[in-house]
């Protein structure tokens, strides 16, 4: 038995994964799929540097799971398994980045998605009542992240989202080759993603190499769109 560790990206919560646990559970699994601090039903308060507070949070998890930990970070969680596998790299089987932000050593989300201004939701951008937070637009993240998404599903899902610090996309990331690099990587890619392009997946594994990469027919939120492919993908990794 493995525990799946799963981490929502920005804007979402553990709730994003609500079609996916259920298949990883009844193949014999145990499923983990929290909100992160500060985010959804979580009211911790969220420090100035939420990557660092987040992965401390994952490594916690990963510590007191019962089996080898598959780590799964969708989108923005990309970052926060990097610096969860820096900082325990021994308490990890694998690093799973579903379409997800592959980064390098002191490399920002926002450096990424600034090299690609036509992709990903940033034109849905809406401030917050807190200034350290970026909220989005319901009607225009939809298609960005939900084009393959039923449109049930879809409304359900942008109705449930929160606003994101700043911070996550600003904060370089802080890995090193001798305890990042120890952890298998595998990539989900998404094709049809409008969130994170297959072309800005595809540049940032050809940067840092996983060892394994499918790929699925599936918007920026396979876990709604290609439900049963998705599950596959991660027992296979069992």
């Amino acid at each position: 038995m493995a525990t799946f560790i799963l981490i929502h990206g920005a804007w979402h919560g553990g709730w994003s994964f609500e079609r996916l646990t259920p298949l990883l559970t009844a193949a014999g699994h145990e499923v983990i799929a929290p909100d992160l601090p500060g985010i959804g039903q979580d009211t911790t308060a969220i420090g100035p540097d939420p990557l660092a507070q987040w992965a401390k949070f994952v490594t916690g998890l990963a510590a007191s799971a019962t089996g080898p930990v598959i780590l799964v970070g969708h989108s923005r969680a990309g970052a926060v398994i990097s610096e969860a596998a820096e900082l325990a790299p021994e308490n990890i089987d694998t690093l799973v980045y579903l379409t997800a932000f592959l980064l390098l050593p002191g490399q920002s989300l926002a450096d990424v998605a600034n090299a690609h201004p036509d992709v990903g939701p940033m034109h849905a951008f809406v401030p917050a009542d807190d200034p350290s937070l970026i909220d989005i637009d319901r009607e225009l993240g939809i298609p960005v992240f939900y084009n393959l998404t039923s449109e049930d599903d879809s409304r359900a899902a942008a109705k449930r989202l929160v606003p994101e610090p700043i911070a996550s996309f600003t904060t370089p990331l802080r890995i090193t080759p001798e305890r990042f690099g120890r952890v298998r990587r595998v990539y989900i890619e998404a094709a049809h993603d409008r969130a994170i392009s297959l072309e800005m997946q595809r540049e940032m594994q050809a940067k840092l190499p996983c060892e394994t990469v499918v790929t699925l027919q599936s918007d920026h939120s396979p876990f709604y769109s290609t439900v049963p492919e998705l599950a596959q993908a991660l027992l296979d990794l069992v």
